[in-house]
């Protein structure tokens, strides 16, 4: 783990990275990790989403305080698993971390974030599906 991650006391979004044990399925792993982002024990999860290839997911965490730092470094919910949590720069907030998104897309590439949140564009496969299996469905 970073051990930078233990001196952070101010407010700011985390960003956690977690590959399940190769015992698990990916519908186990999915389960673990909605029951962890579930706890409310924990700092605020304000999104995740699980992986296609590998069981396992990533979530960002808003942590206000360092008792929410310290109870997101002690979890038990991903016992076993590959984690790696990191402390970002700018997403100082749930706010921030959405103004983040719009500043990236409009610097980099040019894309207004609030046109792009309106566009209908078309779904692939089985959501759930692939939640279950890990698997990019046809």
């Amino acid at each position: 783990m970073n051990e930078g991650v233990k001196r952070i006391r101010k407010p700011r979004c985390f960003l956690l990275y977690a590959l399940a044990p190769g015992h698990l399925s990916a519908a186990g792993a999915n389960h673990v990790l909605n029951d962890f982002i579930g706890d409310t024990g924990l700092p605020l999860a304000i999104f995740h989403d699980h992986f296609i290839g590998q069981a396992g997911g990533m979530v960002i965490f808003y942590v206000e305080t360092p008792e929410e730092r310290d109870a997101l470094l002690t979890q038990k919910h991903l016992a076993g698993w590959q984690v790696e949590i990191q402390p970002l720069i700018f997403s100082h907030s749930p706010s921030a971390f959405d103004a983040q998104i719009a500043f990236t897309l409009r610097a980099y590439r040019g894309v207004d974030w609030e046109a792009l949140q309106k566009e209908q564009r078309p779904s692939y496969g089985n959501a759930s599906h692939e939640a279950e299996t890990a698997e990019e469905e046809e």
